[in-house]
């Protein structure tokens, strides 16, 4: 179980990750090699606090506010994506937990430093018995589960139903075998292996149903009257996401600002590159749509947080229109590291030098399935046209 050393309260938790971002960053070639964030880089974040921005107070949580949450794991992502992203995951597993029975809570937040992964693809099968479900199956993409407490299963329940109900069962890691499966180009040090759960018996209290979750119900007595956590999950996850690639995008823009000072541009008269005009148009285009991409971001936190000041429902639209700035901010980060990686020269290939990591990264995270911008537009469009979305995950 994680450590419980963590600072009492979120004040100064942006500024407390920022000062470990010389650690993250000299550590992310490591993770990279290794296929997983290093222990000394997990259990920085983990004394930072970083696990508790999404626990109940009353287990030493800090139900942290969106905006700050978003600062939070864009400096992580900027030391390193896959340490970024690992902490998104690993946030929202905290966030996810809290709609569990109150029973499961008091189980899974024995320490307010809590690691907890999941992942929303219903690979596995649930059987009910007596008292719970024993559960078989794969949850591929688990993302830093070899370094978590408590991992969110999702598995289809074996009832005859059809279509078959979607659970999430709180399983302990110590119950489940991880494979080491995750060889990949980006977000390489994420340590998105896949588990296997083999005749595991879960209790009822520690499973939640997918389908009430997203109809906006939860069955956690304690914090199913408090408006922090009658946040939609899958909305809060395109913030999360979107936090992920403005970290890759400052840190491109951060790279490119120091290298092109080291270095010219091979066969011209332009000993350094900071001079050349091709230069400046390639800078200012990147700069651009990172900012633009940040402009947008900030927008729908802006609308997640007012929703849930003032209690007021989503309409379709405004559901839709989250999923595509989700994905178009992944776009826009991701034109704008391309721009910087293609401006960078051959030199920039070497395994040492970040930018080619950043390049990877950010192309990962727009192939993720909820990023994804062509799939997010075409789900906002046909709501634009008056169409179903064809989708309950928004």
């Amino acid at each position: 179980m994680a450590g419980s050393s963590a600072p009492r309260s979120d004040t100064d938790l942006v500024e407390r990750v920022r000062e470990l971002q010389p650690l993250i960053r000299s550590h992310a070639a490591r993770a990279e090699q290794e296929r997983r964030v290093t222990g000394e880089v997990v259990e920085a974040l983990t004394g930072a606090g970083i696990h508790r921005m999404n626990v109940p107070r009353r287990y030493g949580g800090y139900q942290t506010s969106l905006r700050t949450q978003i600062d939070v794991l864009s400096e992580v992502s900027a030391a390193c994506g896959s340490a970024g992203y690992m902490a998104l995951i690993q946030a929202g597993g905290g966030f996810i937990a809290a709609l569990f029975p109150d029973e499961a809570q008091d189980e899974i937040f024995t320490s307010p430093d809590a690691r907890i992964g999941g992942t929303l693809i219903p690979s596995s099968t649930a059987v009910p018995v007596d008292g719970g479900y024993v559960v078989n199956g794969s949850s591929p993409f688990a993302t830093g589960c070899q370094d978590a407490d408590w991992h969110l299963l999702t598995a289809r329940a074996d009832t005859g139903e059809d279509p078959p109900q979607l659970l999430w069962l709180a399983i302990p890691m110590t119950e489940l075998k991880v494979l080491d499966d995750w060889h990949v180009t980006g977000l390489t040090g994420s340590g998105s292996n896949t588990v296997v759960a083999q005749d595991v018996q879960v209790p009822a209290h520690r499973v939640l149903s997918v389908e009430q979750l997203l109809a906006g119900t939860f069955p956690s007595r304690r914090n199913s009257a408090d408006p922090y956590y009658g946040m939609p999950l899958l909305l809060l996850f395109c913030a999360w996401t979107a936090a992920n690639a403005l970290g890759l995008a400052r840190a491109a823009l951060t790279e490119f600002r120091e290298r092109i000072h080291q270095r010219g541009i091979t066969y011209t008269s332009y000993e350094r590159q900071h001079e050349a005009p091709v230069t400046h148009l390639q800078f200012a285009e990147a700069a651009m749509r990172a900012t633009s991409a940040e402009l947008l971001a900030a927008e729908l936190v802006e609308l997640i947080e007012s929703k849930a000041a003032d209690g007021e429902p989503y309409t379709t639209e405004e559901r839709a229109r989250i999923r595509a700035q989700c994905g178009y901010v992944a776009r826009l980060c991701k034109e704008a590291v391309d721009l910087i990686g293609s401006a960078s020269g051959a030199s920039s290939l070497h395994r040492d030098v970040p930018i080619q990591r950043i390049v990877r990264d950010v192309n990962a995270l727009n192939l993720h399935s909820f990023v994804n911008p062509a799939a997010n537009l075409e789900l906002y469009g046909r709501v634009l046209s008056g169409l179903d979305p064809d989708t309950p995950f928004f």
